[in-house]
């Protein structure tokens, strides 16, 4: 008997700050190396409510289906964008503030770099460090997934449709990433902790000549994706709650010591690791 898919798993909060609505299920097994996750979302708080997103070695896809989402520019609270529809937000180095007046819903797709570039078909060092409307990146075929993600009845359907989309570029695609592809792989298997000369070596190439591989298909050097990696290990970690000294997170997650460690957080969260550790279980509590 053939198995059936997983359903997308529903959980709802209620609270003094506002209610939301979260849907995941995990990508078909044959896109996972296109698809970390995805997640469907509505969220209704009493008023404007402002995040602090950090830099994760994936691309961002947000489709809207209410107002759009005000994404702050890099450094400052008051200049800001927004995108109708949704946007894409590539690989970056630092975080990025977004905002709502109170009402948010829609869909977001973390895609891997490979995956980005496979789909929207550019070179991923056009997206480092920016945000883009989708409506702009979007294949012509796929003009309207907003409107069609919008349209359908179930969050099943809509990742469905998600999957069906991906899966159809990645089979059109007549680009060549399995180099990259196996680099990129090796770097999240070893939790960032990879040599670069080695990792050039092993492949076969230059270091320039990887880098340039990089910025095109991931968007950033391999030594950048690595620090990105490492500290996505961190992060995950600490919105689990779990406890641990900075000295025992940086040996346990590859830091050379605590000020290491704290040097990157600093860079990535634009704060300290303490106030980052408590942002980051404020957020966890409204995850499924």
């Amino acid at each position: 008997m053939q198995a059936l898919a997983p359903r997308a798993r529903i959980s709802r909060g209620n609270s003094g700050e506002g209610r939301w609505e979260i849907a995941t299920r995990p990508p078909a097994p044959h896109l996972r190396p296109y698809i970390r996750d995805y997640s469907g979302y509505t969220e209704e708080t009493p008023g404007p409510l402002r995040r602090r997103e950090l830099p994760a070695p994936q691309i961002v896809v947000i489709i809207e289906f209410g107002p759009p989402l005000r994404v702050f520019d890099a450094g400052s609270d008051r200049r800001h964008s927004s995108h109708p529809g949704g946007f894409v937000a590539g690989l970056d180095a630092t975080f990025t503030i977004t905002e709502h007046d109170g009402f948010q819903r829609g869909l977001q797709v973390n895609l891997t770099p490979i995956g980005a570039r496979l789909f929207f078909g550019v070179p991923m060092e056009e997206l480092t460090g920016r945000v883009i409307s989708a409506r702009d990146l979007l294949p012509r075929k796929h003009a309207r997934l907003a409107e069609r993600l919008e349209e359908l009845p179930t969050w099943d359907a809509r990742f469905d449709l998600i999957e069906r989309a991906l899966g159809e570029r990645v089979d059109e695609a007549r680009l060549e990433v399995g180099v990259v592809s196996w680099a990129f792989r090796r770097i999240e298997e070893r939790g960032g902790a990879v040599d670069m000369r080695a990792l050039a070596r092993e492949l076969g190439y230059s270091q320039k000549h990887v880098i340039g591989l990089f910025r095109e298909h991931v968007g950033v050097p391999p030594k950048l994706l690595a620090r990105l990696v490492r500290f996505d290990r961190l992060v995950r970690h600490l919105k689990t709650g779990a406890t641990g000294t900075w000295a025992e997170l940086a040996q346990r997650f590859g830091y050379y010591d605590q000020a290491h460690l704290a040097r990157d957080v600093k860079q990535f969260s634009g704060t300290t690791p303490t106030r980052t550790r408590a942002a980051l279980i404020d957020v966890a509590g409204m995850s499924p």
